[in-house]
């Protein structure tokens, strides 16, 4: 038995909570603060390459008023020189800024990541229950990518191109301002489309990143299972799921897009509008000879580098929509409520280290309304085995859950060594504690990496040791690199039973005094199963053990069982007295017996007659 209460696939991504443009805006330029002389850097190597860029258009002009029209052949050549230096200027300036740019991007974007993944790793487990793995990391890789693709190249471009605008239209003022003014005419239909877009785009852009989750999502799910999908020959079907998910991620990129597609030309085309408006009345001056032809050429050359950062803009204002719709997203990571402080942080010196558990009246439900545990009350002493019987749902695995705080008792108390755990450090609380699953989980790494994560400080021989007492020193030695050999991902090269014995290996090398089992035979056959039982015995020798039982047979000599239905404890005491009570303890267990004696007739029957029969354990 799992959780007791629905885990939700959804995409729960529509529940993001919405934020405005500058509040976004706002914290994400906290991020730049640690690197101010790279962001200076930037930009300025951005202005000295606009600088140089603003030499062509009036070297020019004077090329074809003076030199060209002068006939002054000899100053041609340091015209043109310039003009090639002022080039070199711009690009050399160019090349330190995409430098410097990348290497600015890289440590923010890094710095990003591993604030979101650090409030990951503090998040309460119901917090996950409630979200996708697919859809966290589409928000922990794309997401905060297109924050830090604003936050870097739009500080930058957008910086860069206000500072442009204002210096080519005073230059553009000073020279002509008749055609200055003309060059002006479309800048209230610019502005405007700009309103237009900034008021509009944010459902579009949010639906995108929605989309793209939930695909992310799906196709996470499918690869972790890929073997069901193949046992079931679901192949099919899978693909159109897939299909579909695709399809809406096609549909919301589009529907940006399409947008995008009218909105741009039309701010293009407004522009080009006002250079047809200047060439159309900068000529007439040539013509009426008020204007020399050079400082036409040289004034549409200065439009050319003040209607590009016009542009500019409009796309920058496209970067910060998709900006803010991340943003939504991975603000609701960093400002999720982490687990809850210890009212009190004990140093672990401060704790005796005998592993006492208590529980008194404790309940617990995970919806309003739906109880999960209520009035949980029992004792353990070190040595001691408490285990936790019951039919599916009954609390069993809730209540062990409580312990190390993975979720907090709604009422009641437990107690831990004499202190409330709720007055315990979550680091202190836990370094407490072992648990051994049902599903055993191991790291896409080696053999080594996954025992040693019990204690990361533990010796080679202590390692060796702990696999020995777990049972599984002898398998690991015949792998091909032995303790180096890589288990694949959740240790799809090992068996069931080996995984759960490394996973035991990994308990008995944190050597905590608290250990919980869940269920950690239920789905191995019989003679894996004697292995983990004589590595369980040494592993709870001397500990504090909660076990929860899948097999009765594996518990009759625990020093208290406690038999759980509705979220309540409705028996209590030994085997021997619990069978002599009756009730729903020897119900379970003539149930299980019965069921036992019926495989093993059927096995022989089968067997007997040639016939080949699986049966699961």
């Amino acid at each position: 038995m799992r959780r007791s209460h629905p885990i939700t696939q959804s995409n729960t991504d529509s529940t993001a909570t919405s934020r405005s443009t500058r509040e976004i805006v706002v914290r994400v330029f906290r991020y730049l603060r640690p690197y101010p002389w790279m962001a200076v850097g930037t930009i300025s190597c951005a202005l000295v390459s606009l600088l140089a860029s603003l030499v062509y258009p009036r070297l020019t002009g004077i090329v074809v008023d003076e030199i060209i029209r002068g006939g002054r052949s000899e100053w041609l050549i340091r015209a043109t020189a310039g003009v090639a230096l002022a080039f070199f200027v711009r690009d050399l300036f160019n090349g330190i800024r995409i430098w410097l740019n990348n290497s600015f991007e890289q440590r923010v974007i890094i710095d990003i990541r591993r604030e979101v993944y650090g409030k990951m790793q503090r998040l309460p487990s119901n917090w996950f229950d409630q979200r996708s793995s697919g859809d966290l990391m589409t928000r922990v890789l794309e997401d905060v990518n297109a924050m830090e693709r604003f936050l870097i190249d739009g500080t930058e471009q957008g910086v860069v191109a206000v500072i442009s605008i204002l210096g080519v239209l005073f230059l553009m003022f000073s020279k002509q301002p008749v055609l200055a003014w003309v060059a002006i005419i479309p800048l209230p239909i610019l502005s405007g489309g700009a309103l237009w877009y900034t008021l509009t785009a944010h459902a579009r852009y949010r639906a995108q990143r929605q989309a793209s989750s939930a695909m992310g999502a799906l196709l996470m799910d499918n690869l972790q299972g890929v073997r069901q999908i193949k046992s079931f020959v679901r192949e099919a079907h899978e693909d159109r799921r897939f299909a579909e998910k695709a399809e809406e991620l096609r549909r919301g990129t589009l529907g940006v897009m399409k947008v995008w597609a009218v909105y741009q030309p039309s701010m293009a085309f407004a522009a080009a509008l006002g250079t047809a408006l200047v060439l159309w009345i900068g000529g007439q001056r040539v013509i009426d000879g008020r204007m020399p032809v050079g400082q036409l050429i040289e004034f549409l050359l200065y439009l050319a580098l003040f209607y590009g950062p016009v542009g500019q803009l409009h796309s920058l204002n496209q970067m910060l929509q998709a900006a803010r719709a991340s943003g939504e997203r991975v603000f609701d990571i960093l400002d999720a409520p982490g687990e809850a402080p210890a009212k009190l942080t004990p140093s672990p010196e401060g704790l005796a280290g005998s592993g006492v558990i208590t529980y008194r009246e404790v309940s617990f439900e995970y919806e309003v309304g739906r109880v999960a545990l209520s009035g949980i009350s029992f004792s353990a002493r070190p040595g001691e085995v408490v285990a936790l019987v019951g039919p599916t749902g009954a609390g069993k695995t809730t209540l062990v859950s409580l312990l190390p705080r993975f979720y907090t008792a709604m009422q009641g108390v437990i107690l831990l060594e004499g202190r409330d755990v709720r007055d315990i450090s979550l680091d202190t609380l836990r370094s407490r504690i072992a648990v051994v699953s049902q599903e055993p989980f191991l790291f896409n790494g080696t053999v080594r990496e996954n025992i040693a994560y019990g204690r990361l400080e533990a010796t080679s021989d202590e390692l060796v040791a702990a696999a020995r007492a777990a049972n599984c020193h002898e398998f690991i030695v015949r792998l091909p690199d032995s303790y180096e050999t890589r288990v694949g991902e959740r240790g799809v090269k090992l068996s069931v039973g080996e995984k759960q014995r490394i996973s035991i290996a990994r308990a008995l090398l944190k050597n905590a005094p608290v250990l919980i089992l869940d269920e950690a035979t239920a789905s191995v056959d019989t003679g894996t199963e004697r292995q983990i039982q004589e590595a369980l015995a040494r592993l709870m020798k001397g500990r504090t053990s909660l076990v929860i039982a899948h097999r009765l047979s594996t518990i009759r000599d625990a020093d208290q069982i406690l038999v759980l239905q509705g979220g309540r404890i409705v028996q209590r005491g030994t085997h021997l007295a619990l069978m002599t009570q009756g009730g729903l303890y020897r119900k379970l267990w003539n149930f299980q017996t019965a069921a036992d004696e019926m495989i093993a007739v059927k096995n022989g029957n089968e067997g007997s007659s040639g016939n080949k029969v699986l049966v699961a354990s």
